[in-house]
């Protein structure tokens, strides 16, 4: 059975699920950061998944990007699927711009998060949602 993995559930707000994967926000408002994870028990890789389930997630991981670049004009969407600190296959789908606060460098260890209020959140959501409307189905709260 698929369970989330503690600091993902920590660090993440569940924003709703594709066939294949959950989507997270991560609660930090400097950038726009999602989260993709794969609903797959014990899987730290994506070569770990079936052809059909690394097929899904390159899908999915399209969509959302592509939904990204459009939904916060983004100069540049940063996809990463590291796991160093949690194994748990999850991808990274990070909004960039010239003039954030990390750029160019990664924003992993850059800066500490700051959270989001609940307006903020919502506002973030609702921006993914005028582009991204298909393939997901929103979590309660986004629908």
């Amino acid at each position: 059975m698929f369970v989330l993995h503690p600091q993902l559930a920590s660090d993440g707000i569940e924003v709703g699920q594709f066939r294949l994967s959950k989507l997270l926000l991560i609660n930090d408002r400097q950038y726009p950061w999602f989260v993709l994870v794969p609903r797959r028990e014990d899987v730290t890789e994506i070569f770990q998944l079936d052809e059909e389930d690394r097929i899904q997630l390159l899908r999915e991981s399209c969509w959302l990007a592509e939904a990204l670049k459009d939904a916060f004009s983004a100069d540049k969407i940063n996809i990463a699927a590291l796991g160093n600190m949690v194994s748990q296959l999850h991808v990274h789908h990070i909004v960039r711009y010239r003039d954030d606060a990390a750029w160019p460098a990664p924003v992993w260890g850059r800066l500490p998060a700051l959270p989001y209020d609940d307006e903020q959140v919502a506002q973030c959501v609702a921006r993914l949602q005028t582009v991204l409307t298909g393939p997901i189905d929103y979590a309660e709260g986004f629908r």
